[in-house]
């Protein structure tokens, strides 16, 4: 794992967009972002056990698992959006980005590779990619039943009872 500001330079989506200038675990932390390194899918299921989490499922995004609609996906991952569940991805192989606000509003980008966990809160803004090679299988974890609804960032989210509490509980 690998956090730094994003430069917000046009181009595509999958390209680093990396400023050089590096955040720590801590700093994700303060914006609600956990990050573990698991490299025993034992140590997932004990993470999963101590959180809640019943349910999980596998995802590979690549244009070879996801044919036509590949592109399109991708680049419905990258929309800003938030989710009212937590958001929790290990991943099992290839690489990606979860780029998440700051307090102030700004990009950061969280580079994920195999063994990397992720846990985003809910209410946290955030967006999606793979990278370059167009590869990514993750492992899915979920409280409940799987369900996955992203709801776009717009003015009227911002009094989302769970976008609410995130601002309350890290942004304030």
């Amino acid at each position: 794992m690998r956090a730094y500001w994003y430069d917000n330079a046009p181009g595509d989506q999958r390209l680093p967009h990396d400023t050089g200038k590096d955040l720590a675990v801590e700093d994700l932390k303060q914006l609600g972002v956990l990050y573990y390194r698991i490299s025993d899918v034992a140590d997932v299921d004990s993470l999963a056990k101590a959180r809640g989490y019943k349910n999980r499922d596998e995802i590979t995004v690549s244009p070879e698992k996801m044919g036509d609609i590949y592109e399109e996906k991708v680049k419905s991952f990258f929309h800003e959006h938030l989710h009212e569940d937590e958001e929790i991805r290990y991943i099992r192989d290839g690489q990606g980005y979860f780029d998440v606000r700051s307090k102030e509003d700004d990009w950061v980008r969280i580079q994920l590779e195999k063994d990397d966990l992720i846990i985003l809160p809910p209410g946290i803004y955030h967006r999606f990619t793979t990278d370059a090679d167009n590869y990514i299988q993750a492992m899915r974890l979920f409280k409940e039943e799987p369900k996955w609804t992203p709801l776009n960032r717009t003015g009227e989210l911002d009094s989302n009872q769970y976008r609410k509490e995130y601002v309350s509980h890290y942004l304030s």
